[in-house]
């Protein structure tokens, strides 16, 4: 490959990273304020959605929308970070539901710039053991908790 189409495929990248990252703080932020119609934007129509620890998958766009409306209660979402490169990308969230804090993992694939298959881990907090106290930080201590 010549110079020159090697820059031009590192620019393609560099904006296809840029998208998806924008998609997504768009789809985080639509999360956050209860936007139903903006927080489904980035999905396809087939889309996939697992919830590995319940079993449970939700097929398409449409069902995974209904699901998300049937909530009782609205939860509040608090982004830790967002990562990725290519068509996989990672966000770690705390969801505070009905006075509970859960943390999430989302794991999304894309295909063009929409997803197709989702991904989520969800665990409760549990309290820090007493005999790992010489070897670790708090978690709220940390940099990345500060960004």
């Amino acid at each position: 490959m010549n110079s020159s189409a090697n820059a031009l495929d590192v620019s393609n990248q560099l904006e296809k990273r840029n998208v998806l990252r924008a998609a997504l703080e768009a789809h985080w932020a639509a999360s956050r304020t209860g936007d139903q119609g903006g927080e489904h934007d980035i999905y396809h129509e087939d889309a996939i959605c697992d919830y590995p620890q319940s079993g449970e998958r939700v097929l398409g766009k449409r069902n995974l929308r209904v699901l998300r409306e049937q909530f009782p209660a609205a939860p509040t979402l608090s982004v830790r970070r967002i990562f990725g490169t290519g068509d996989l990308w990672i966000t770690e969230f705390v969801i505070t539901y009905e006075g509970r804090m859960v943390h999430y993992v989302s794991i999304m694939e894309f295909r063009e710039v929409k997803v197709f298959r989702e991904t989520q881990y969800i665990t409760d907090p549990f309290p820090a053991q007493t005999w790992r106290e010489p070897y670790v930080e708090s978690r709220e201590s940390t940099a990345a908790d500060r960004e």
